[in-house]
């Protein structure tokens, strides 16, 4: 008898919403009526709206059905579910389906598709390809190669990577790092775990390359602590890479070490800025350095490090294998390849969209998204996590450009969309941003630490309406000293929420507006 192959998600998302359960549930039924079934527990496509998304593999085609529950199984076999058989469940190939086909796949390209802790499936898939071209053609090919890209982290801040790299490259040092900031902390944010979750060895094969460009022998990834699932499958991935030579000493030959150990965080937002992520690995509280020197000179344990994103190694095998100008073609202006799309808030289909840079917040929210789970109109939407601007509906057809952003005010960011309906308060979202940054500050600098507090009670007064002109002046000028004068972006940036609500929304800002809300 044929085995069949089954593809149930072991993703966080999914798992929530019972894979765990459907996987069981095919198996035992699988088992009581003689079919011989694979179970593999891939990644996620990216549609967390289909999860769990269940694949058969029918004559060399997947087909899939969505939102699958335990209890659809018994009618799945009972449609002839593995033969591809019609369902209510059934959206055909999974390549069809349009959420999925209409994307520019480059850093995601292998999620979804293969069993995340095989190296053959890894393999059989081009992994490695760009380690084994970056091997034979040297370092300054690397370094070449990333800079022609135009590749800037992902992680939000946007630096020119190929710059970073050289940077650390060019240091003299008899030890170097690679760390990965796969602390990802941003409201509406998920790329960074559904890669590592659906593709982890792309990201070691990054941190790789990036080890032997610049001349460093280990690298870290620092890892949220609320990652559970994506800790066990980075840990499970690496053991097999490092059993099939990939990671070690000497790796395949070349005389090039290189080896990688996961740190898990403790729940700070803080660390997810690069020095306080650094002084975290180094067993210390997670503060902000002063910069300079910078981490590409003095990083990890005072030695030169290179800080990315995990979005932004994982992005540099393909890079190296194809070459920089291939990604470069993806894009506008500076904002070169591809960024995966979080959609995420009142949204009716939520998930990832890896799109080239161009395309815009209303093709996002509306031919993907699928406009709001409520039916209602969008109101606000904010791009670039906690400290990002609100945008209006006025605003939607603004391109996903880093330029075109920074010149209204606003942030791409880690690229996480969050959609409100017209029945959000926007001086409840302005104070929760003062409230978030009193919270996860590092309490370094005072214009953080104090300022946030007194931001929330600004907002207050003007909410209930004491002397709101007054406390409206007031509450700008804090904007403007927390902005000039906060040693990092957590400070620094908690204006650009507060600022846009005030200037986009001031009717929620009227005396008595949305006080009750406030205090809940």
């Amino acid at each position: 008898m044929p085995t069949t192959k089954v593809y149930v998600p072991r993703e966080t998302t999914a798992v929530s919403v019972g894979a765990h359960e459907v996987a069981l549930g095919i198996e035992r039924h699988a088992q009581a009526t003689g079919e011989s079934v694979q179970i593999i527990r891939n990644g996620s496509w990216g549609a967390s709206w289909l999860e769990p998304l269940v694949e058969v593999e029918v004559g060399g085609t997947r087909i899939a059905y969505g939102n699958v529950a335990p209890a659809d199984v018994p009618t799945l076999f009972e449609s002839g579910f593995l033969q591809g058989g019609e369902h209510p469940r059934r959206l055909g190939p999974t390549q069809g389906i349009p959420y999925l086909a209409n994307q520019d796949r480059w850093s995601f390209l292998r999620c979804g598709a293969i069993d995340p802790g095989s190296v053959e499936d890894f393999k059989d898939h081009k992994g490695f390809t760009g380690f084994e071209k970056a091997l034979a053609e040297g370092p300054e090919f690397v370094l070449e190669a990333v800079l022609k890209s135009g590749l800037r982290g992902r992680g939000g801040a946007a630096f020119p990577t190929g710059i970073k790299w050289r940077t650390v490259a060019d240091a003299e040092s008899d030890q170097k790092y690679i760390t990965c900031n796969a602390d990802e902390g941003d409201s509406g944010t998920f790329s960074d775990r559904i890669l590592m979750e659906g593709d982890p060895m792309s990201l070691f094969e990054g941190m790789a390359i990036a080890g032997y460009a610049v001349g460093a022998t280990k690298g870290y990834i620092y890892l949220r602590s609320e990652y559970p699932i994506t800790y066990r499958i980075l840990l499970e991935a690496l053991d097999e890479v490092r059993d099939a030579g990939w990671l070690g000493r000497d790796i395949r030959g070349s005389g090039f070490d290189f080896d990688i150990d996961v740190h898990l965080g403790a729940g700070a937002y803080i660390c997810g800025e690069e020095t306080a992520m650094l002084e975290s690995l180094e067993g210390k509280r997670g503060m902000i350095r002063y910069k300079p020197p910078l981490p590409a000179h003095e990083g990890l344990f005072g030695k030169p490090t290179v800080v990315n994103n995990v979005v932004t190694l994982a992005s540099v095998p393909d890079i190296v294998n194809l070459g920089g100008e291939v990604y470069a073609d993806y894009g506008v202006d500076q904002s070169k390849g591809t960024l995966a799309f979080q959609l995420a808030g009142n949204i009716k289909r939520g998930g990832l969209v890896e799109k080239a840079f161009g395309v815009t917040l209303r093709e996002l929210i509306e031919d993907w998204g699928g406009g709001t789970a409520s039916g209602r109109p969008v109101r606000a939407v904010q791009v670039g996590g906690p400290l990002g601007a609100y945008l209006t509906a006025d605003q939607l057809d603004i391109p996903m450009d880093y330029e075109a952003f920074t010149a209204i005010g606003a942030i791409v960011g880690h690229g996480g969309i969050v959609v409100f309906d017209d029945t959000v308060d926007m001086a409840v979202q302005a104070r929760f941003a003062m409230e978030f940054c009193a919270i996860e500050s590092c309490g370094k600098c005072t214009p953080c630490r104090i300022g946030a507090v007194r931001g929330v009670e600004v907002i207050d007064r003007i909410v209930a309406g004491e002397d709101r002109e007054l406390n409206l002046d007031l509450l700008a000028e804090l904007c403007d000293t927390m902005e000039d004068a906060s040693l990092c972006a957590m400070g620094g940036m908690t204006p650009f929420p507060v600022r846009s609500a005030v200037e986009h929304f001031p009717e929620d800002f009227g005396a008595g507006a949305g006080e009750e809300r406030i205090h809940e």
